[in-house]
């Protein structure tokens, strides 16, 4: 995987800039005005991160695999340490889909009923393969969401694995790595 230079990557301006940001030259960026990269995170080949007004922060040690899409008006936030897996789609913004109103960014804002809310991806998150996070959703530290699972705008409580469409608990997560963070931390100190 061939990654942008410093230098392309200072020339997209983003809001934010850590050091040692790894972004694929295959990868799509929009309004890196509002895109924050924190320290030492990975934006994968064929990645999509199109910024709305609420803007994009990606916290340090993030890591975004192949595919995985960012896209919505509102805030979309990936706290350190946390991860999606590819193919993993975030919407911070969708359609309504009853037939009440008309769809898709062509038609005029008056004729919609688009829901916009914010997303969070808390501390040590990882989210599976082919997942779709729906607006509103707020993962909170040590969940697990598995592939192909649904999850819903509404709170997930930490250290929880999820699964399923929409996603549901199916057991705990260990905290062994809240230790191993702690060593990293003070090994990089």
């Amino acid at each position: 995987m061939a990654y942008l230079t410093q230098q392309q990557l200072e020339q997209l301006h983003f809001k934010y800039l850590g050091k040692n940001v790894k972004i694929s030259d295959k990868a799509s960026i929009y309004n890196a005005k509002n895109i924050h990269l924190d320290d030492n995170c990975r934006i994968d080949d064929f990645c999509i991160l199109s910024a709305g007004v609420g803007g994009i922060c990606i916290g340090k040690y993030v890591h975004v695999a192949a595919y995985a899409s960012l896209i919505g008006a509102e805030k979309i936030t990936l706290a350190d340490f946390s991860g999606l897996s590819s193919r993993v789609s975030i919407y911070s913004s969708s359609d309504d889909y009853s037939g009440e109103f008309m769809t898709n960014p062509t038609v005029p804002v008056e004729f919609c009923n688009v829901d916009s809310r914010q997303v969070y991806i808390g501390k040590h998150v990882i989210v599976g393969a082919g997942a779709i996070v729906l607006p509103g959703a707020r993962l909170n530290v040590g969940v697990s969401i598995g592939a192909l699972s649904l999850v819903l705008g509404k709170e997930y409580p930490e250290f929880k694995i999820f699964a399923g469409t929409p996603a549901k608990p199916i057991k705990e997560r260990k905290r062994d790595l809240l230790e191993l963070e702690d060593k990293l931390i003070n090994e990089i100190s």
